[in-house]
């Protein structure tokens, strides 16, 4: 059985130019993989990795999200990629009969994934739900929603090299946590990990100190007006943002951390002539869907056409 290789792509640090004195670069994670993008590679590597190396007869990955998460998009790639079936135990009942109007969700179901929809009361208790699939399926990998544990956090740390040491500061947006927990865990000790929340969880901050044992990690708002909302303003900014720089960037997480970091630069957040390395950590299958919305909503579009 096949398992996750290290990627071989180019993942380029580009320098994003500013009139302040201080440094700002991304780091392309998105471009690790066409599907499997960003830090969902790394959260599913050693995970997917460690399950295939016990070989198990009849391997399936079983995962929770909801109705535009990347991780189960990612998931259902690589379930594809690896031959392995894959199920996504998926955040509203109501999207069973109209599934296939969800480009995120159309295209797992493509890409092999297949689907149990559960009420959003249902979805709070995942534990009681991942034990009734466990004696269901006792040969699947059951990968929580984000795909965040210790495995995941091991993976993270590929995403630092030779290359990232001498930055300052380190920033990511942050959803359930495991990626800026694995920066923190394995980042230099003169640098900063700055994590910007785009789900109002209090919870997170905690879960990341377990996660990574050091408490270097700042977690900052980015929710702006919550999950999955979507402003005019958000939008200006991400296509604005590509028509200078070239750099896509999604509405839920990369889109909000990059408007909340340049407005810090701009208040003076970052003192003078400091290094600041930020993580695009993918998310651009969600724009699809974003875009039927603000479409049926009569709004401005992300366009990353010149």
């Amino acid at each position: 059985m096949s398992r996750l290789e290290f990627p071989t792509v180019p993942l380029p640090i580009t320098r994003i130019p500013l009139e302040k004195n201080i440094r700002l670069y991304i780091k392309r994670e998105d471009l690790i993989h066409p599907e499997i993008s960003g830090n969902k590679y790394w959260k599913l590597f050693y995970n997917v990795n460690h399950y295939l190396n016990k070989q198990p007869n009849d391997p399936k990955l079983i995962t929770f999200g909801g109705a535009y998460s990347n991780h189960i998009a990612a998931v259902a790639a690589m379930g594809k990629m690896m031959h392995i079936s894959t199920l996504g135990i998926i955040r509203g009942e109501e999207l069973s009969l109209k599934y296939q109007e969800n480009p995120t969700l159309k295209q797992a179901s493509e890409n092999g994934m297949e689907y149990l929809f559960v009420t959003r009361e249902e979805y709070r208790n995942k534990e009681n739900i991942s034990l009734e699939l466990k004696e269901k399926f006792p040969e699947a990998l059951i990968i929580p929603e984000g795909g965040t544990n210790d495995q995941a956090v091991e993976g993270v740390r590929h995403m630092l090299n030779n290359e990232t040491q001498e930055f300052d500061y380190l920033c990511t947006a942050v959803g359930t946590g495991g990626t800026a927990a694995g920066l923190s865990k394995f980042c230099e000790t003169h640098q900063q990990v700055i994590g910007y929340q785009v789900v109002k969880d209090p919870s997170v901050e905690e879960k990341v100190f377990q996660l990574s044992g050091k408490r270097n990690v700042t977690l900052l708002e980015a929710h702006d007006r919550g999950y999955g909302k979507i402003t005019e303003e958000n939008i200006r900014f991400i296509n604005s943002f590509f028509q200078k720089f070239g750099i896509p960037l999604d509405p839920v997480y990369t889109g909000k951390m990059m408007k909340k970091i340049m407005e810090q630069i701009e208040e003076g957040y970052f003192p003078e002539h400091s290094s600041v390395l930020v993580f695009h950590t993918g998310g651009l299958q969600g724009i699809t869907g974003a875009n039927e919305r603000l479409k049926q909503q009569n709004k401005t579009e992300i366009n990353f056409r010149n």
